[in-house]
């Protein structure tokens, strides 16, 4: 009776142990799942965010807020220094993989790759990053411009020989106005003398003013007769 009891409390005492011991492991699992803590091993530079990664092995996982699971953080390997922290926004794909995914975006020649989108093994939903256009434009206009090895400056063109200036030309000036004169009276129109009679000719004769004459002196004489009947 003494010995089952014993082996009772051995066994009991034995399960809880290995139930502590399990729990202890528990917190660990469930905090890389939380935060998606993923080691990522970079073997040439890339642009994540705003900032150029250099080769070397960095630490991402989101950021611990239950309110806000699209912030990225990077640190170095030890976690001792964070690198950059990200505003992301979700990206979803149809197909899960067991393993870390990522996408990149375009870049010009000589421009590193830029970080599009992280997924997490297993998940459906990620991170994805917006483009750095103003990192990416800075990174290219600092590009060098490769020059071919068989490349010649062009011979400058002949330059014409300058032609002397002509002399400026007098402006033309304008044609004087010709002055007002002064209107004189008209004269006065010449009057042409009446033109005389002209005299008779000599050869003309007095008979008929004789014959007038006579005949005026017959009718005065009549005329004074018939006034003396009347009075």
């Amino acid at each position: 009776m003494k010995l089952n009891f014993r082996s009772f409390v051995i066994g009991a005492l034995a399960l809880t142990g290995v139930t502590l011991i399990g729990t202890s492991f528990v917190p660990k699992v469930h905090a890389d799942e939380w935060n998606k803590k993923t080691i990522v091993t970079v073997n040439q530079p890339i642009i994540a965010g705003h900032m150029v990664l250099d080769p070397g092995v960095y630490v991402w996982k989101l950021m611990e807020s239950p309110s806000d699971r699209h912030v990225v953080q990077i640190y170095d390997k030890d976690e001792q220094h964070l690198e950059e922290t990200i505003l992301a926004i979700p990206n979803y794909r149809l197909q899960p993989t067991g393993d870390t995914q990522f996408a990149f975006w375009e870049t010009p020649a000589g421009v590193p790759k830029a970080v599009r989108a992280w997924f997490y093994p297993g998940d459906n939903f990620g991170q994805e990053f917006a483009y750095p256009k103003k990192l990416v434009a800075q990174l290219a206009s600092a590009q060098p411009v490769p020059i071919p090895s068989n490349y010649r400056e062009p011979e400058p063109a002949p330059q014409p020989e300058a032609q002397p200036t002509p002399p400026p030309q007098p402006e033309p000036q304008p044609a004087p106005q010709p002055e007002p004169q002064e209107q004189s009276a008209p004269a006065p129109a010449t009057v042409a003398p009446a033109p005389q009679p002209q005299a008779l000719p000599h050869t003309a004769s007095f008979n008929p003013l004789v014959g007038l004459l006579g005949l005026a002196s017959l009718s005065l004489s009549g005329l004074l007769a018939l006034v003396g009947r009347k009075a």
